[in-house]
């Protein structure tokens, strides 16, 4: 049996997509399972749109995510060189050859005839003009030295068809097949031809790619028959959405790979989320680690239907990872986002073990503990707390005495200080939330934060511990 070759070829223009990186994960994923191999190519074809260090780019998120090639650029292998513009000569000795097997040919139009050309629907449509030069003509032109394009000369009568391992059996009518260029006037191939080419150069036999070139493949597959090769396995993938009505795109500047970690996503948490984006296993669990995922991954659970980028469900997926972490990992992958703010000042281990448990995302750590440095006047009516029972009445009863348990505190952490509030509420004759709760509030004036009275009075230390109990009983009076 012919080994398994799948292959991811991105182009170098800008940060790796979202979409990209899907494409990468599934095709490594459907590779490994097959024990197949997967293929890094780099398609800078149109060099207009090339972006200086992308490349860079995608090799460092493929090696930070785990999507390891078994050949590329970087790499090596029996196949290269691996990015296009490095084959350029491969792609003219093959286009001319279907210029003489008249699957192409020369076209000389100017850009002029171009435009003159009927506009159907804001598009035109090539009318195969220079296809019926004569072999002479065609020759004194290019003796000439005028511009040209190859095109292929497409069927105008029946049909093609081929079958999607997603999609099932997907046929096109030929005559709404336009005669494609293959070879731009700089020489260059265009990513419709280059691709069919390097595919089957490199042994690529299973092509896995976005739902937006579902339509577009007989054009492939017609190229394939024209040279006489083995057409390779397709797998088209849904579309991934931004809303209802809107598709995420790089050009729309929706997230990267890049964007989400410095958003303070975990690499784990967006690989398990962005498999999940038109995939789904046959035990419908969510969380899932590399190893789990590629002992997983099966083309029958890709979806037909699109799927939406949910930034709420990859923020509750990075919680659980988060909360995986231990403290010394936690600790050294928050440090960034802690020496970056004044959360230099307080101690670290602390805020640590304070916030572990309490975010979603790395981002969130300066906001979710600003109130540690921002004391701001509140509203007295934060007090108020069905469940607890208590509101400013209780907190003026309470507060005073607060100060006094925690002015008598010796060792000055989290324990001793919860144990004094557990002893005020005992010795008062109340549940521990009518104490805890107005205790909190009065030194955060917030309704909701990471930790309570106790956790937060350690990380402000003594001083300003009491000094906030003074501020809030004075705005009681």
């Amino acid at each position: 049996m012919t080994q398994l070759r799948t292959r991811f070829a991105p182009s170098p223009t800008g940060y790796l997509h979202i979409g990209g990186l899907r494409s990468a994960l599934y095709s490594y994923l459907y590779a490994k399972k097959n024990n197949g191999k997967f293929i890094l190519r780099i398609e800078d074809t149109d060099q207009g749109r090339y972006v200086e260090g992308a490349v860079e780019i995608i090799y460092k998120t493929l090696h930070d995510t785990g999507i390891h090639y078994d050949e590329g650029p970087d790499v090596g292998g029996d196949y290269g060189p691996y990015i296009q513009s490095q084959r350029k000569n491969e792609y003219m000795h093959y286009a001319k050859q279907l210029v003489e097997s008249g699957h192409a040919y020369y076209c000389f139009c100017t850009e002029e005839r171009l435009q003159s050309l009927p506009d159907v629907n804001g598009a035109r449509r090539y009318d195969k003009h220079c296809l019926h030069l004569s072999k002479e003509e065609v020759e004194r032109r290019l003796n000439a030295g005028e511009k040209f394009v190859i095109r292929q000369n497409m069927p105008t009568t029946g049909n093609t068809t081929y079958h999607d391992a997603v999609y099932g059996d997907i046929t096109i009518e030929n005559s709404e097949l336009e005669d494609q260029i293959l070879i731009k006037s700089d020489g260059m191939p265009t990513y419709n031809f280059a691709n069919v080419i390097d595919d089957h150069l490199m042994g690529i036999n299973c092509v896995m790619r976005g739902i937006e070139y579902l339509s577009s493949t007989p054009k492939y597959n017609l190229l394939y028959d024209a040279f006489g090769w083995e057409r390779p396995m397709y797998i088209h993938m849904p579309p991934i959405m931004k809303d209802a009505q809107h598709k995420l795109s790089k050009r729309n500047g929706d997230a990267s790979y890049e964007d989400l970690i410095k958003k303070g996503f975990l690499k784990d948490a967006i690989i398990n989320y962005i498999a999940l984006l038109g995939w789904s296993p046959k035990d419908d669990s969510e969380k899932m680690s590399f190893d789990e995922l590629k002992a997983k991954f099966d083309i029958a659970g890709i979806n037909k239907s699109p799927s939406i980028f949910d930034p709420v469900k990859l923020a509750w997926l990075n919680s659980l990872y988060i909360k995986e972490m231990t403290p010394e990992e936690f600790a050294n992958y928050a440090t960034p986002w802690i020496d970056n703010c004044y959360l230099k000042d307080f101690d670290k281990a602390l805020v640590c073990k304070l916030i572990q448990s309490r975010i979603e995302t790395f981002e969130e750590i300066e906001d979710k503990l600003r109130f540690l440095v921002e004391f701001p006047p509140f509203e007295n009516s934060l007090y108020d707390n069905q469940k607890q029972k208590t509101n400013a009445d209780t907190a003026r009863e309470v507060l005073p005495l607060v100060k006094e348990k925690f002015s008598k505190v010796r060792k000055w952490d989290n324990e001793h200080l919860y144990q004094a509030l557990v002893k005020l509420a005992e010795e008062l004759g109340v549940k521990n939330g009518k104490v805890l709760w107005p205790a909190r509030i009065a030194l955060t004036g917030l309704a909701a934060t990471p930790g309570g009275a106790s956790e937060v009075a350690e990380l402000l230390g003594k001083k300003e511990t009491l000094h906030r109990l003074d501020v809030a009983i004075a705005q009681l009076q």
